[in-house]
C-alpha cells in the first residue's frame, strides 16, 4: 500500500480513497478491504500530509476521505474544517470514541458518516459505497415529467416517500412537514425549534441534528440513493427542491 510524504504529488483515480490514519495495522487491514472491492487505497499519516496532497493543483482529487480523529499532527475534526474551505469531497470519520455530541461535531463539520472503531472493514466499505451512491445520485437531473418524492397527508398526519409510508415519531413529522412545506428553503436550527418544539423550550437545538438524522435513516430504507434533506454548514438545513 503506498505511502505518501509530504512533498509527494499523486495522481489518483476516480476509484481512488484516501486513508488518513496513523495506526498503520488499521490503515492496512482497510486497505485490503478496499482493494479486494475494487478501489484503489492511498494512505498517509499525518492531517497536514492530507491537507498538502488534496490542496496540490497537480493532483486530481480521491472519490472519498477516510479519515481518522485522532492524528498525532491534528484532530480529524480540524482537518475536516480547513479541508472544507476549499473541498467537498465526501468524508468519512474513524473514531475510538463514539460519544453522542462527536457525531454530532463530525456531521456538523460536513462529514457524510461516522464509525467508531473497532469496526468492520467490510462494512466501512459498504458504508463508502453507500456514500458515493448518494454523491453520484445528487447529480442526476430528474426529468420534468417525474413524480414528487413526498405526499404530505396532513388530515391523516402521514408523509409518503416515493408512495411508501414513513414511520415517524411525532417531531419527525412535524420536522419533516415543515421542510415538505417550504422546499427549497433554509431554516435554521433555531427557526426550526420555533416551528416543531413549540412546545419543548427546554430542548437543545443539538435535538434538531438529531432528529434529521433519524429521518434521513428512515428516508434511506426506502431510498438509499435519495438524500433530500440539504445540510448547510454552520447554517442549518433545506429540502432540496425537486
Amino acid at each position: 500500500m503506498p505511502t505518501l510524504p509530504n512533498t509527494a504529488i499523486f495522481y489518483f483515480m476516480h476509484r481512488s480513497i484516501l486513508i488518513v490514519e496513523d495506526e498503520i495495522a488499521i490503515a492496512e487491514t482497510l486497505a485490503y478491504a478496499l482493494s479486494t472491492d475494487g478501489f484503489t487505497p492511498h494512505h498517509v499519516t499525518l492531517g497536514q500530509s492530507a491537507l498538502d496532497l488534496l490542496r496540490s493543483a497537480q493532483s486530481p482529487k480521491p472519490a472519498l476521505i477516510v479519515l481518522d480523529v485522532g492524528l498525532p499532527d491534528m484532530s480529524g475534526f480540524d482537518v475536516c474544517r480547513r479541508l472544507r474551505q476549499f473541498s467537498d469531497t465526501p468524508v468519512i470519520f474513524l473514531t475510538a470514541r463514539g460519544d453522542e455530541i462527536d457525531r454530532i461535531v463530525g456531521l456538523e463539520l460536513g462529514a457524510d458518516d461516522y464509525v467508531t472503531k473497532p469496526f468492520s472493514p467490510r462494512e466501512l466499505v459498504a458504508r463508502i459505497r453507500a456514500v458515493l451512491r448518494r454523491l453520484q445520485a445528487a447529480t442526476v437531473v430528474l426529468p420534468a415529467a417525474a413524480a414528487p418524492r413526498f405526499e404530505l397527508r396532513a388530515d391523516e398526519g402521514r408523509i409518503l416517500y416515493y408512495d411508501q409510508g414513513l414511520l415517524l415519531t411525532r417531531y419527525e413529522y412535524l420536522l419533516l412537514r415543515v421542510f415538505i412545506e417550504r422546499p427549497g428553503q433554509l431554516f435554521s436550527r433555531a427557526q426550526l425549534m420555533e416551528l416543531v418544539w413549540t412546545n419543548a423550550p427546554e430542548t437543545l437545538e443539538r435535538t434538531v441534528d438529531a432528529h434529521v438524522k433519524a429521518v434521513r435513516a428512515k428516508l434511506r430504507l426506502i431510498n438509499e440513493e435519495d438524500d433530500p434533506i440539504q445540510t448547510h454548514r454552520g447554517m442549518g438545513y433545506s429540502l432540496v427542491a425537486e
